[in-house]
Parts: C-alpha cells; structure tokens; sequence
C-alpha cells in the first residue's frame, strides 16, 4: 500500500479545499440608487467608494447635484455606473423636472414643470409615449456626456417599465446605447435593508447573506445618505414614505463598511460582481425581459 507523506496529504487538503471554494462562490451586486439627488447621498455613495468593494451606481442625471456625482465617479474604476431613469419627483419642497424642459415634454408634468410624485399621478396625467422617449434619451445622452462610461441603466419608482408600453421604450433605448438593464439577467433580488428598523441594519445583514442564491446572481438594491440637515428635511409626498429617512439611509451606509459586512463577505466566500462585469459575460444579448419590473 502506498503511503503519502504529511505533506503530501496537507498540500492536496489545500487545493481541494482552495478548489471547492472557489466552485461554491456566490455572487453578489450592490446597486447603490439615487446618486446625483442631492449632496448627501453623494458624500455617502463616495464614502463606501473608499471600501474598493467593486459595486453598480444608478445617476439621477437629471438632478441638481448629478455633476458632483461623475466628478466623484470619474476615478472609480471599481464602480459600474448607469443611469437611473427618473419620471419622478417625490420630495416635498425639493422638486425636479425633466432635461428637456416643460414645453418640450408637457404631459410628464405638473402645472410647475415637475414630475410627478408617484406613479399614479403621472400615469393619471395621460403622458405621451414620445415624450417618454424624449425625455429618457436626453438623460441617457446627459450622462454620456460627461464623459463617464455608462453600462446600465435601471428606473426610478419603477416608473419607467410600469406599462408595458412604456418598458419597451427603455429597452429600445438601451439597445441603441449599447447598455443592459437592470434585472434583465435573472438576477435574484437580496433583501432590502431599507424598510428593516434604523438599530438593526447592520444586524440584518446576517439574514442577507444566509438567504442569498448559490446558483444565481444576487441584487441587493441600496439607499445610502448621511443624516445631515440636508436629507433630514425631506419628506416624501407618497403615502408610504419613510419617516426618518436620512436615519435610514445613514443606517444602511454604516453597515455596508462595517466589519460584520466583511465577515460575512468572507464567510459566505462573495465574488461581488457590477453591471459591467455582466455586460462582458454574459453579454448584453443574453439579456431577457423578467416578468417583475423592481425598482
């Protein structure tokens, strides 16, 4: 019989050990939403930046704070950045309105020449499809130049793929641009942090990983702000608005960089991948439409 040396036996001990972690990897996409809304969520979304977790951002390039966005943006080579298509403007006494102006897209806007709060109102509105269009391609066009490579794009509310009329108008854009879209992978959605209590978050994330899909690509969809006067003072105009929102959002930043987080990167052995990641493999043309929009 033949005999195998200690070390023999350790070293094959490592490389199949070394090689069934490796095939049990899951896989992981942080989508950080809202960049570009507002200073605050800004300096939150730079600040998990400086992890060097590899993560996807969605821009708001139709907002007044989406220029800092692609200045933080520009060096973030770990980043995957898309362009959050927006319809709509929730925020009391902080509003937005379509690139195009009122007069070039009427029918998506109030008397004021913002969108409307919620998906209701805006559909209410009878908005036209090619002022949809107008306006969605502005803001994709918006974003590109800047000069950042855009590799998404997702939606807003979900307002933008609410009707079915209306989704293939963003995957006719995104064809053109050469860009996927969110969920179009089969991705398989993470909890959501967002609703759990503003104490608890971090402790969720335990739940998070343990109910995360070996065999799937796992989104989980982020809202990040630090609870300064900025954020603190805005409420949502939609009945199921977040009270303490800001505290929320602070909430759901401190524990994507906290040591928990890490340790169950680890532990769970996370291969954390972008949108840009998928655009190379599988490829866009593996691309198909899911049967629930997301947000």
């Amino acid at each position: 019989m033949k005999k195998f040396s200690l070390v023999s036996i350790l070293v094959t001990v490592l490389i199949v050990t070394s090689y069934s972690q490796e095939k049990s990897q899951t896989q992981l996409m942080i989508r950080c939403d809202d960049m570009g809304m507002c200073h605050s969520v800004n300096m939150a979304i730079r600040s998990f930046t400086e992890t060097k977790i590899p993560f996807s951002t969605s821009v708001m390039f139709n907002c007044p704070w989406y220029l800092e966005a692609a200045e933080i943006l520009k060096d973030q080579p770990h980043v995957s950045i898309g362009v959050h298509l927006t319809l709509n403007s929730e925020w009391k006494n902080y509003r937005w309105g379509p690139v195009l102006g009122k007069e070039a897209v009427p029918s998506l806007v109030d008397k004021n020449g913002y969108f409307f709060p919620s998906r209701k109102d805006f559909h209410d509105n009878n908005p036209k499809p090619d002022e949809i269009e107008k306006e969605l391609r502005a803001q994709i066009e918006r974003a590109k130049n800047t000069g950042l490579n855009i590799d998404y794009v997702d939606y807003h509310m979900g307002t933008a793929v609410d009707k079915p009329e209306h989704r293939e108008i963003v995957e006719k854009l995104a064809k053109e641009y050469g860009l996927a879209i969110s969920r179009y992978f089969g991705e398989v959605d993470a909890k959501n942090l967002y609703s759990d209590p503003i104490e608890n978050k971090t402790d969720s994330l335990i739940t998070v990983f343990n109910k995360l899909d070996p065999a799937s690509v796992n989104l989980m969809v982020c809202h990040l702000g630090l609870d300064t006067p900025e954020l603190a003072s805005m409420q949502d105009m939609n009945p199921w608005g977040m009270e303490f929102m800001s505290k929320h959002r602070n909430a759901e930043l401190n524990a994507l960089k906290s040591s928990l987080f890490n340790y169950l990167a680890k532990e769970h052995n996370i291969e954390f991948l972008t949108y840009k990641n998928l655009v190379k493999t599988p490829g866009l043309e593996k691309m198909k439409r899911p049967d629930l929009s997301g947000y």
